[in-house]
């Protein structure tokens, strides 16, 4: 079939001056009240704080109704998220992008991508040949030739994880697999799923892989094949396993190609590292590289790509005559939005401007973990990485504020490209003044950390005495 091109000169649909200053809000009032309606409808402002629980319940239409409207209730959700954006640093989310209104009238069609993205459908409400641009997009990125790669734009990165696994058991049914304790959750699920053994490798402190940890268990399990996770940024640390320390770890155990398969979770960083370096490239023996396209590019609904080699996808592939198609993926029906705002989205930044937002959120990723050194507040940040590990705020209320991930005496901030000095700055601000609360103007401690990110990167008094430079 065809497919469209990624052109670096694409110009984005033209717009007026009054739709290019509009906002989702100001875009969805005026869908929700067309005629102005909207002006009579009284909303209260939202406030700061984490937005509540609506108890809602589905309305029947002619029965009355003592509550707000529906046109109301949505309004009232639209002006709380609205507010929120500006609190959105712990999850791994790009909110930043332009393209709602433009691709918004896509949405009054059903667009279904099901079977193999490659082959045509008997209807016409799909968008496969823009899922196909896509695809050759991350294809030409990671280093793999047109005819010798498969993919497909997936529902999220578990998905791709799913996907990718199953993938690496098909072709080695006696298969292990190895994944490193900071992998992501759905790493372990799909070893559930698939009922596959499993051995979980250490970490260091950083959250990278123990290759010493991998290379032990290789050797004790060498007459069975080795299927590996290799996550290129965890999910709380952003840490990055070495894709050619794992492959030389392989050869020094024994491990002939034919006898590993390599996935690549890259959910976070996928879109990141091929602007530093070529750490992820099919040039190297590797099986599937998946990624979650909401996260740094960016997309109002979840969803991400996974690409494998093409002379693989035979041991998934089945051919459904009802829908006319050939069908490996997981899921069947896939939203056919996505890969249009995927293709949007790349066609409107370009690689430049993805190179950009990389360096803009590293920037912004070392700048806000040292003002939190100088600050005193224990802090981690990993090279290559944009996820800023700190203490964990003592307060409840003001980690749901800030929308914080939180793992054991540890809270992180993702710069994200949406997060700006400013916001840093506020948060900052914010926590520097509570922590004087929290810790009664150091009269008690803050926790130590040193366990958890590196004593040099614990700021408690026993570490911060240990580490004062001469």
């Amino acid at each position: 079939m065809g497919s469209l091109s990624l052109e670096m000169d694409f110009e984005p649909l033209p717009m007026t001056p009054r739709s290019l200053a509009m906002t989702p809000r100001s875009l969805a009032r005026r869908r929700l009240f067309p005629n102005g309606e909207n002006k009579k409808q009284k909303v209260a402002p939202p406030g700061a704080g984490p937005r509540k629980n609506l108890e809602l319940e589905v309305m029947e239409p002619g029965l009355k109704n003592d509550g707000p409207s529906l046109d109301t209730i949505l309004v009232n959700y639209l002006d709380t998220l609205t507010q929120r954006v500006n609190y959105h640093l712990g999850y791994p989310v790009n909110i930043c992008y332009d393209h709602y209104a433009t691709l918004a009238p896509l949405l009054q069609f059903h667009l279904n991508n099901c079977g193999d993205p490659f082959l045509q459908n008997t209807v016409d409400f799909h968008s496969k040949d823009f899922e196909v641009a896509v695809l050759d997009w991350f294809a030409q990125l990671w280093e793999i030739e047109k005819d010798q790669y498969w993919g497909y734009v997936t529902n999220g990165g578990t998905e791709g994880n799913l996907h990718g696994i199953l993938l690496g058991r098909e072709l080695l049914p006696e298969g292990i697999l190895y994944a490193s304790k900071d992998s992501h959750y759905s790493i372990f699920k799909a070893a559930r799923m698939y009922r596959m053994d499993l051995e979980t490798i250490n970490t260091s402190v950083n959250g990278e892989m123990d290759y010493s940890d991998l290379r032990a268990k290789l050797l004790q399990n060498k007459d069975k094949p080795a299927i590996i996770n290799v996550t290129i940024g965890t999910t709380f640390k952003g840490a990055i396993d070495d894709v050619d320390v794992i492959l030389e770890t392989l050869k020094d155990c024994g491990y002939s190609q034919d006898r590993f398969y390599i996935h690549c979770d890259a959910a976070l960083c996928g879109l990141m590292t091929p602007f530093i370096n070529n750490m992820i490239s099919f040039k190297k023996p590797i099986g599937s590289v998946t990624i979650s396209g909401h996260k740094f590019l960016g997309c109002p609904m979840p969803c991400g790509v996974q690409i494998t080699r093409k002379s693989y996808i035979n041991n998934l592939s089945t051919n459904v005559e009802y829908i006319a198609s050939v069908d490996a993926t997981i899921s069947g029906s896939r939203n056919g939005l996505t890969p249009i705002f995927l293709w949007y989205s790349l066609s409107a930044k370009g690689q430049i401007g993805l190179q950009k937002d990389v360096k803009r959120c590293l920037d912004n990723a070392k700048y806000l973990k040292d003002r939190l050194e100088l600050a005193g507040i224990s802090v981690m940040l990993n090279e290559l990485s944009i996820i800023v590990v700190l203490e964990r705020p003592r307060d409840h209320e003001f980690v749901r504020r800030w929308q914080l991930s939180c793992v054991k005496d540890m809270a992180h901030v993702i710069v994200m490209p949406g997060i700006t000095r400013e916001m840093l700055d506020n948060f900052i601000s914010e926590l520097v003044q509570q922590r004087k609360v929290w810790y009664q103007n150091g009269k008690t401690n803050p926790p130590c950390v040193g366990e958890d990110i590196g004593a040099q990167n614990c700021a408690c008094s026993y570490h911060k005495i240990d580490y004062i430079s001469p």
